[in-house]
């Protein structure tokens, strides 16, 4: 993965006061994080955001490698900015595809950053391709946030090794953040102004592993809760990202039974109803039991939930009667969204030499065929939600005004309630809005 020196470094860039930075975003909510990170760290060296990538001194791609396709468009779109570049603009990759595949941009005239956390401290020379130390969790952070529901990275990397996953190889070993650290960046964002918080990672249900003092991530939440609301009362809220099925605890059922500022929404990465699917995913058979059972249970402190799937449908081996278990599985539980993919081979991982891959077709007829599922289960949770009588808002953009209540459902206000952007308003529904709620806004005194 080592390029050869001079693929290492290109011509550094102006260094004056008047230098300016263009940076592009590719991927996932850690992605934007990140992106915004480095904004931050650009701008407090002296550097301005330009107007279009043509006027910038300094040129960043932040990559994307789930897929091939997404690594593809990477290369896409730094062969553009390199060609956009003016006289000795600097051009950088960095992501998951500038650790994948470092040399493809290297030949492109990009300089290859997989170390972030390097290019943060010094984005007029940094030039390693390695990624960042195995045991380091990156050196960034946030003071504010360019979204109006602010996300609060937590974990990075993944130490499990799911046979479709290239983040891994991309990421590295999972490292967890210091409480401490995370805390004081919780507090950083609601003195900004945002009332919502999103805890973010790679895994989150590796949170924790080799840290010290030992916290995993359920104390973490109910930790988080406390503190917050110690310092900055009850006007937050808490968003959990992505949770792995190993996560469905009882102990995560306790920590949200007694949350008053964890948002009733989950999202739950299934993959998979099969056992046999999930057990060639390298993930657990009893993952959709465990699931069920999970919700099953906190519906009965949360009667209403918002509850978000990731599903890979087709992948290598999937039977008709595997297919059939992940469509089951999905009308049983009571989503009110679901993220389906059609199984993408992605070279490098284990899955893309497994036997029984699947026809283009049939995968597509089958991602199709559970998002319509998805679908109807979505417009019955809507209706459900519409009958009830108090919705809390986090204002995200404004004409007309709109934002996503606690179960992760976008609403529009019939009138603007003057608040602003990043604040939680409560509201009630009044009609749907093709896959949203129409809503008034609440008096302020209203519980």
């Amino acid at each position: 993965m080592d390029l050869p020196p001079a693929l290492c470094y290109a011509a550094p860039m102006p260094n004056s006061e008047t230098a300016s930075f263009w940076l592009q975003t590719l991927g996932c909510k850690v992605n934007q994080y990140e992106a915004r990170a480095l904004t931050e760290a650009f701008t407090a060296q002296g550097l301005a955001p330009a107007s279009a990538a043509a006027e910038a001194d300094l040129i960043v791609l932040m990559t994307c490698a789930v897929t091939a396709r997404a690594e593809a468009e990477g290369r896409r779109l730094a062969r553009n900015l390199v060609r956009q570049a003016k006289g000795q603009a600097r051009v950088v990759v960095t992501g998951c595809a500038a650790v994948v595949s470092p040399d493809a941009f290297a030949a492109l005239g990009a300089v290859p950053v997989p170390d972030k956390a390097a290019l943060a401290r010094a984005p007029r020379t940094a030039a390693s391709p390695r990624p960042r130390p195995d045991a380091c969790f990156p050196d960034l952070t946030l003071t504010g946030s360019n979204r109006a529901r602010a996300l609060l990275k937590i974990q990075d990397g993944c130490s499990h090794g799911c046979t479709y996953c290239i983040v891994p190889t991309a990421r590295g070993p999972s490292v967890s953040r210091p409480f401490a650290a995370i805390l004081a960046e919780a507090r950083h964002l609601l003195d900004a102004g945002h009332q919502e918080l999103g805890l973010t990672g790679i895994n989150l249900g590796h949170f924790g592993l080799g840290s010290s003092p030992a916290m995993t991530f359920w104390p973490l939440v109910a930790a988080l809760e406390d503190a917050l609301l110690a310092s900055h009362g009850p006007v937050f809220r808490l968003r959990l990202g992505s949770l792995d099925p190993a996560m469905l605890t009882t102990e995560g059922l306790d920590v949200l039974a007694r949350s008053r500022h964890v948002c009733r929404h989950l999202h739950i990465s299934l993959q998979s109803g099969d056992p046999a699917i999930l057990a060639a995913m390298n993930r657990r058979p009893g993952d959709a039991a465990v699931t069920s059972f999970f919700v099953d249970k906190i519906r009965r402190q949360w009667p209403v939930m918002g509850l978000g799937l990731d599903i890979l449908t087709g992948f290598p081996g999937e039977s008709e009667a595997a297919f059939a278990a992940t469509a089951q599985c999905i009308e049983k539980l009571p989503i009110s969204y679901a993220h389906v993919f059609p199984y993408s081979r992605r070279p490098g991982t284990p899955a893309a030499a497994l036997p029984g891959q699947l026809a283009g077709p049939v995968k597509t007829a089958r991602a199709k065929a559970l998002r319509q599922i998805a679908e109807a289960q979505a417009a019955r949770f809507l209706a459900r939600l519409g009958r009830e009588q108090t919705l809390v808002v986090a204002v995200e953009r404004t004409g007309p005004t709109a934002g996503t209540c606690e179960h992760y459902v976008d609403c529009r206000f019939v009138a603007d309630p003057a608040r602003p952007i990043g604040s939680l308003v409560a509201a009630r529904p009044v009609g749907v809005d093709g896959e949203g709620l129409c809503v008034v806004a609440l008096p302020p005194e209203a519980p």
